[in-house]
């Protein structure tokens, strides 16, 4: 009998027979150790390829959906002493169901690069600076001269 430690620490006593057949056990599975050598290093190669397959069909996926996502993205210019609405963001608990989140009119003072658009309230006079996102035309009322009248016909059987 040989004296083997527990998991929890405690000394105990494995019979000869067990120790024998745990012994043939590890010498028949490990018995060619360089050929599972190798079967490991292959399943390793593959196990990488799938790897590195899987991140570059994620790249194409991303680059096809941001393609996707950018061509329906309508792009805002604005100009000099045009009217804009801007997005009111504070405005979030109990809006009411039909109350626009949109103020305004303010008038574009100067355009800067990257969307940053200097805008002035024309009710307060006051000089505001913010991102072109938050902002959107605004338009006055309809034209009578833009306003088109078409006349139908009668179909005839």
């Amino acid at each position: 009998m040989f004296l083997f430690r527990l998991i929890c620490g405690k000394p105990c006593h494995i019979p000869v027979e067990l120790e024998h057949f745990a012994f043939w056990d590890v010498k028949q599975h490990n018995f060619n150790i360089d050929e599972a050598g190798r079967h490991k290093k292959l399943q390793l190669q593959e196990l990488e390829d799938l790897r590195n397959d899987s991140y570059e069909n994620t790249r194409i996926y991303k680059e096809k959906t941001k393609a996707f996502h950018d061509k329906s993205i309508i792009r805002k210019h604005f100009k000099s002493g045009q009217k804009l609405l801007l997005y009111y963001s504070r405005l979030k608990l109990f809006t009411g169901k039909l109350r626009s989140r949109w103020i305004g009119p303010f008038i574009v003072l100067k355009v800067f690069e990257y969307r940053m658009v200097e805008i002035q309230s024309e009710e307060m006079g006051q000089i505001i600076k913010f991102n072109g996102h938050r902002l959107k035309t605004f338009y006055e009322g309809f034209n009578e001269n833009v306003l088109y009248v078409i006349h139908l016909d009668v179909p005839v059987y």
